[in-house]
């Protein structure tokens, strides 16, 4: 993304009142915003979600960040539910209760992709480089991150979103010593994309092959990752679907004999739509025939 797009892009800090998202509030969430598009402006939202006072602006927040429900206005506090909330998690949805794993794969990407509301996810799955990080080491590569985006923050503000951004991936009870309270784990936890040790202090990315990740979840991220693009040309090399900032490879962790897999795959799910083929020692993939909703398209015939 340009400067001019990210200065055009307003960051949002916080919401989510330092608490992950948990089982059963992403449902709850889009089923009041199907009742009542006003509910988060309204007092007792807290009291008809049956949770606290807190929580309840923490699950705003994480219907936004996570692109289940959108606000039509910038600071309206009126939601509605996005293409992908509806299909998702209504009651006639996809996964409304998060049981396929696929489903979390596909809120790790929707969040890891929003340089909006999840920018910190973006810059840490996109744009660290290491394979292994210390809580120190990556507050200040945030630091410098959104300083050269000219946002304006404080190291406390950077130190919750890291806590929070931790405790996405990373299960409590790894991260705590005997005796210390846990708190209940955000589904995320069960991707296993992050590794801590106690040891050390040191948190590792499971970069690699990712068994419980479906070909489909990536194919919708790598037609999303590829849409700008597809609009003035129709090659992408193999590299910039592992190693570019916002690509599948980046925010999923794989390495290049993982995203060779779901390419040669994908090819077969899109029947040649995509296809990867080798030119003078340059591995490129190649569209054919590509609409906007390729990707939408693999979401549906996954969970039919």
């Amino acid at each position: 993304m340009n400067s001019a797009a990210i200065q055009r892009t307003r960051t949002v800090f916080g919401g989510h009142e330092k608490f992950t998202f948990r089982y059963g509030w992403l449902k709850k969430g889009l089923d009041a915003v199907l009742e009542n598009p006003e509910i988060f402006s309204q007092e007792d939202a807290f009291v008809t979600l049956g949770v606290g006072k807190n929580m309840a602006t923490s699950i705003r927040y994480w219907m936004l960040a996570l692109g289940l429900c959108e606000s039509p206005l910038e600071r309206s506090r009126v939601l509605i539910p996005t293409s992908l909330g509806k299909s998702l998690l209504a009651d006639d949805g996809w996964d409304p209760y998060l049981e396929d794993i696929g489903s979390l794969w596909l809120l790790h990407w929707q969040l890891a992709s929003n340089q909006q509301r999840g920018l910190v996810w973006y810059l840490v799955f996109s744009r660290y480089f290491d394979v292994e990080f210390r809580k120190n080491s990556l507050i200040e590569f945030l630091k410098t991150q959104l300083v050269q985006r000219g946002c304006e923050t404080t190291e406390g503000m950077i130190e919750r979103e890291v806590d929070v951004f931790i405790r996405t991936y990373v299960p409590a009870q790894s991260r705590h010593r005997d005796g210390e309270e846990e708190n209940l784990d955000c589904p995320l936890v069960d991707l296993n994309l992050i590794h801590f040790t106690s040891s050390d202090g040191v948190y590792r990315f499971d970069i690699g092959a990712k068994p419980s990740l479906p070909i489909a979840i990536v194919g919708y991220a790598l037609f999303l990752f590829l849409e700008e693009k597809l609009s003035h040309q129709r090659t992408v090399t193999l590299d910039e679907c592992i190693y570019s900032p916002g690509s599948p490879g980046q925010i999923f962790k794989l390495d290049e004999s993982s995203m060779i897999s779901y390419l040669e795959d994908l090819e077969d799910f899109t029947d040649g739509a995509l296809r990867l083929q080798e030119t003078a020692g340059l591995r490129q993939v190649y569209i054919h025939s590509v609409s906007k909703n390729s990707g939408w398209d693999l979401l549906r015939n996954y969970y039919a």
